[in-house]
């Protein structure tokens, strides 16, 4: 009996001194970049808990629910729009009518398109009110070793400088890192730096498909990401430009695009990054 007890305090001995027991194992996220095709969509799942960044272009809700469905998703804890540009927030709409969404977050910025009134309408008719997405305010969450917390906008902008507007949200966990970067460019990653709030990070979200405007020197010799992800489709604006694809050669980033790979799914411990490619 004495060496039962021995063995029992012993084994709860080397549980509380390296942290080893079941209530304490590590959480998992995961990272979702859905191919939509020329836009953003990205699904965070910490635990129990979905958040949603963009919803692709109009007439995209329809996939990016049936993505959501497959990963048993029917509850959004958050739904992101980063800016009010079409191809981000046109599936937002569909994705809202459809599934149980809990909050909703944008940048106090609006727009006249037809996208943008179809988005408002869905937070209404959800009876939702639209958090404002700025620099400081944080999306809460019940998971463990993890925050999600938006880095801009920092400023004011013109109503006519949209993606410079973009809600930027770093998502933390453990030792791991990713930046959401929308379409922020040049001006909203100077203002960023200048308030020092860009960390070194693991994973990018690179900004505006990879256009030229974006994602500059400065702004990678600060992050300096080990991966990277181009959420982009078949376009006529030459995304993405060999200028930025190059910038990210510089800094050693391993790059991966939707257009090439299809969905990319990162899966986070907190200390080790995973990444699988499905088509």
């Amino acid at each position: 009996m004495k060496k039962i007890n021995i063995l029992v305090i012993l084994a709860l001995i080397i549980s509380l001194f390296t942290g080893v027991t079941s209530s304490q194992a590590a959480s998992t996220v995961k990272v979702h970049f859905i191919n939509v095709g020329q836009g953003d969509s990205i699904l965070i799942q910490t635990g129990n808990e979905n958040i949603l960044i963009d919803g692709g272009g109009k007439g995209k809700g329809d996939e990016v629910v049936a993505y959501l469905k497959k990963q048993k998703v029917s509850t959004l804890n958050a739904v992101v729009s980063t800016h009010p540009d079409a191809d981000h927030i046109g599936g937002l709409a569909y994705v809202i009518q459809t599934l149980k969404v809990k909050s909703v977050y944008a940048p106090k910025v609006s727009h006249t398109t037809q996208a943008y009134k179809d988005f408002l309408l869905a937070v209404k008719k959800k009876k939702l009110t639209i958090k404002t997405a700025k620099q400081g305010v944080e999306i809460t969450t019940k998971a463990k070793d993890i925050s999600l917390k938006f880095l801009a906008p920092v400023t004011i902008y013109t109503k006519s400088d949209l993606n410079n507007w973009s809600a930027v949200l770093l998502l933390k966990h453990n030792k791991k890192s990713f930046l959401f970067m929308g379409d922020a460019e040049e001006k909203a990653e100077a203002d960023m730096l200048a308030k020092k709030v860009i960390p070194d990070i693991d994973v990018l979200k690179v900004a505006h498909h990879g256009a030229k405007e974006a994602t500059t020197t400065s702004f990678l010799n600060k992050a300096k990401p080990n991966y990277s992800v181009i959420s982009v489709g078949k376009n006529g604006y030459g995304h993405p430009t060999s200028s930025v694809l190059n910038r990210l050669k510089k800094t050693n980033s391993k790059v991966y695009r939707t257009d090439k790979q299809g969905n990319i799914i990162f899966t986070s411990t907190g200390t080790k990054l995973t990444v699988k490619t499905v088509k």
